[in-house]
Parts: structure tokens; sequence; C-alpha cells
């Protein structure tokens, strides 16, 4: 009896540590192969018997196999899925304007609603909820950092954020496998939105009347500006998409919410609120500037036509 209990807590903490890496969680957390690989290191220094490996591998397979029968057979996720990247292909790996990352948000939001009415609430318990981390460059809060929650709203999802050993902030997007996908797309969509908005706005003339010793702050601004342009088209957009899912009748985000709490308990984290950063002195002129790119709403032909 204790050693079928013993196996039993096993099960749960080889489950535990297969969900965290399914959705993207590494910071300080042992993998299966890593764990696997100290098994072999201490049989071969015969601290273990040998027995002990081949039980850990059949428990791993059973976990792993246990995870994997959750995914049901579902062609349409797949071309959502597909579409999704299609549309990655076109903007982010090409570049793309304010206005081209907010009609492509409008693009998915429509995919993952048209895929949400063809789904039942069976269909949707059946589905694994899944994760992945957005790594970033940066050490420090930056403006498109306040994007974040709302992408994470907008796409059903929850979002946290670790920093990595050498100190890099890394953010997690976990939920409904299209949603996960749909919000990895929008942040890398929004972040060449950032990059190519601050090149155009170094080049006019607004940018030029500044001081030099400003120009700095002066892109921050701009920056933040944008950034709160976005989040309130975002909020907007969303806004839309509940009401016409409300009145249709077919309003999977509770199911979704609670799907995703229950799995998220599961994985045995504790999550810290904290706010994003102290209140910030903006230039005026350059916010409002950036405020302004993010509320346009222009379309270029590639993007309209597809």
């Amino acid at each position: 009896p204790l050693a079928a209990a013993y196996e039993n807590i096993i099960v749960l903490q080889l489950e535990t540590i297969h969900r965290r890496g399914v959705c993207g969680v590494t910071l300080g957390v042992i993998s299966l192969d890593s764990a696997a690989a100290e098994l072999r290191q201490l049989i071969a220094c015969r601290s273990f018997p040998p027995a002990i490996l081949d039980l850990f591998e059949e428990l791993r397979r059973r976990v792993q196999v246990r995870s994997s029968s959750r995914r049901s057979a579902d062609t349409d996720l797949d071309k959502v899925l597909a579409r999704i990247q299609a549309l990655r292909a076109k903007t982010v790996e090409q570049g793309c304007t304010e206005q081209e990352a907010i009609l492509a948000a409008r693009k998915v939001a429509e995919l993952l609603d048209r895929y949400g009415l063809s789904l039942s609430e069976v269909d949707l318990k059946n589905q694994a909820c899944e994760g992945v981390g957005i790594e970033t460059d940066r050490r420090r809060v930056a403006p498109i950092d306040e994007c974040i929650p709302e992408i994470a709203v907008f796409c059903d999802c929850r979002v946290w954020h670790e920093a990595t050993s050498d100190g890099r902030r890394r953010y997690i997007f976990f939920g409904m496998p299209a949603d996960v996908a749909a919000a990895r797309y929008l942040y890398e969509l929004i972040e060449r939105a950032f990059a190519d908005e601050t090149y155009t706005f170094k080049c006019s003339p607004a940018y030029a009347e500044h001081p030099t010793g400003t120009r700095r702050s002066a892109s921050n601004s701009f920056q933040i500006g944008l950034a709160h342009g976005i989040r309130r088209k975002l909020q907007s957009v969303r806004a839309e998409r509940t009401t016409a899912m409300q009145s249709s009748g077919r309003d999977l985000v509770p199911i979704k919410h609670a799907l995703v709490e229950d799995e998220l308990a599961k994985l045995g984290l504790n999550f810290t609120r904290k706010a994003l950063g102290r209140r910030r002195n903006v230039l005026r002129h350059a916010y409002d500037a950036g405020h302004e790119a993010g509320s346009r709403f222009e379309v270029r032909h590639g993007i309209e036509s597809d």
C-alpha cells in the first residue's frame, strides 16, 4: 500500500513538472530530462539501483500519455493556428504600422470568435491549456509592457512575468491553444509596430525640433502615448467582440476562464501582483504624437485584401 501511495505522489510531481514545461515555465524548475540525467548519474555512482530509472521512465510515459490524450484531433483548430501563422508572416516579418497591427488584431479576433462559435462546451473542455514564453532583451520596464495585460485580456489568456538568470524580462501567456497562439502573434505584431512607428517619429520634423538633450525623453514619451493608444484600441475591439458574443448566446469566455484557472491551480504556482513602475513624466507633444499614432485606423492594401 505504501509503494502504491508513493507512486501516486511521484506521478503528481512528474505531471506538475511536465505541465510547467508545456506552459513555458523554465526558470528555477527542474525538467523531466534533467531529472532523468541526474538519476542516470546517481545510478552510475551506485547511489541508486538501476530499477529506479526504469520506474521513472514508466511513470514519465504515463504522465505524457495522459497529457497528450487531452488534445483531441481538431482540424478547425489546426486551420486557425495555420491562419494566425500566415498573418504573422505577412505582418510581423515584413514590418507593419500601428494601423495594420490593429487591423490584424481584428482579423485574429474574428478567427477566434468563428472558431469559438463552432465549439461545444465539451469540445472546449477536451482541449489542454498551453503556454508560450516571450523572451525580451530588456531588464527594465518599457512602454510596450503596458500593452501586455491588454493582449492577455483580448485573447482570453493569463499572463505573468519572470526574470531570467541574467535579469532579462520574460512573459508567459497561458490559455487555450488558439488563444495563446493569438497572444504571441499580437505581442510580436505590436513589438514590430513599436519599432516601425518610433523610427517614423524619429525621422519627423517634430522629433528634430527637440533639443538633443531631450530627444531620448521625446522617444520614450512617444512610445508611452503609442502604448496608451493601442491599449484603448484593443479595449474597444474587445468590447465589440464581447457584445457580439453575448448577443449570440455562445459566450464561452466564462468557461475558458474557469478551465484556465483550474489548470493554473494544478501548476502549483504562486503569483503576486506588482505595478509596472512609478508614474512617469512625459513630453506632451511627443506623447500626443504617439497617442495619435495608436488611435489612427488606416489600412494597407496588402493586409486589407487578405
